[in-house]
């Protein structure tokens, strides 16, 4: 008699549930201790008032030259905001039908790591819109009205138009850190190749930003922070959530 080989689709792992994994263990000690790193070295920018600084090197009195230039406004804003999306549904029909990496992935954790990128971008957004912070080209020293007041004086007015922290443009590159979290127990090299091209993105989003005088570097640091923390938090619930009783 002929024996049947294993199933080793992604229709096969949708049908079992995930089995604990000394990769999840060590995950989570590993994004644990980034986030705590992250956060300390994030407290020493902020004390070193460097944002100013390096807003300067982009602006003065008159603004900043580089805000409505048209590679930075309709390519690397407008562009790069748009592709994200198209790439976000793409990832949402992979949910049903998975290419590359993502088939060793199953339909459950492929669901996840689409609920950690839009986690992400919700609690962007939601922070954006109740933060009284406002962009360096809002400030008086860049010919604007604000006076500048530290990101860490939530809910404090600073004459501007507010709205502006953390850096919601970064958002379209380091949400997709959610990917490394569900990729690093099946693949781990394709995690550590998908973890670059976010923290890429991201980077590279933020300092365009930056540069027009939408955004100080702190901004960006926060940005990808959070996004790394979200996508951790919601990745280890998520897991909870689906481990057998």
């Amino acid at each position: 008699m002929s024996s049947v080989p294993p199933l080793t689709t992604s229709a096969a792992l949708d049908a079992a549930a995930p089995a604990p994994h000394p990769a999840q263990r060590s995950t989570v000690a590993l994004g644990a201790m980034v986030a705590l790193i992250g956060l300390a070295l994030l407290g020493m920018w902020d004390v070193s008032g460097l944002d100013l600084p390096l807003a300067r090197l982009f602006g003065d009195v008159g603004g900043f030259d580089w805000r409505n230039q048209w590679w930075m406004t309709r390519v690397l804003h407008d562009g790069a905001r748009n592709a994200s999306w198209a790439l976000t549904l793409g990832l949402a029909v992979m949910i049903f039908w998975p290419r590359g990496v993502l088939r060793c992935l199953s339909r459950r954790e492929r669901i996840g790591l689409l609920i950690g990128m839009l986690v992400c971008l919700t609690t962007m957004s939601l922070m954006k819109f109740t933060s009284t912070t406002s962009c360096p080209w809002d400030l008086s020293e860049f010919g604007g009205t604000a006076s500048y007041v530290s990101h860490w004086r939530w809910g404090e007015a600073d004459g501007g138009g507010g709205h502006c922290f953390p850096a919601g443009h970064a958002t379209a590159g380091f949400a997709w850190i959610s990917g490394w979290f569900w990729l690093r127990d099946r693949a781990p090299r394709a995690a550590t190749v998908w973890l670059c091209a976010a923290l890429l993105a991201g980077t590279a989003l933020g300092l365009a930003q930056q540069v027009r005088g939408a955004h100080f570097m702190s901004h960006t640091l926060w940005t990808a922070w959070l996004c790394w923390s979200v996508s951790g938090a919601v990745w280890w619930a998520l897991r909870r959530w689906a481990a057998p009783r």
